[in-house]
């Protein structure tokens, strides 16, 4: 297990690393089937953040932005959460190598 004093800052998550996790949890998937879902709606999310944008900004909708900004900075802020929960010893994250 890591060091639980270790620092995981917010930092931004580029497409190919996004890609490397996509493609772990594929080859992973008869082993951690949950932790792929969980991928997956974070990336529903995601995608959900970048496409809202518009229409809200286009039909004036101000409530969404914040919504928007949230599923746009999921992934980052999963990837946060996760190493923050491996590095504390509640919950093992085998694909943190892949972003770090």
């Amino acid at each position: 297990m890591s060091d639980p004093s270790r620092h995981h800052p917010v930092h931004h998550i580029t497409l190919a690393q996004l890609q490397r996790i996509k493609d772990w949890h594929a080859a992973q998937y008869g082993v951690h089937p949950v932790e792929r879902q969980l991928w997956e709606a974070v990336m529903t999310v995601w995608v959900m953040g970048w496409t809202g944008w518009v229409p809200a900004y286009v039909f004036e909708a101000s409530w969404a932005y914040p919504l928007c900004l949230l599923g746009i900075c999921m992934p980052r802020l999963y990837v946060h959460w996760r190493a923050h929960a491996h590095d504390s010893g509640r919950l093992r994250c085998d694909w943190l190598h892949l972003v770090y």
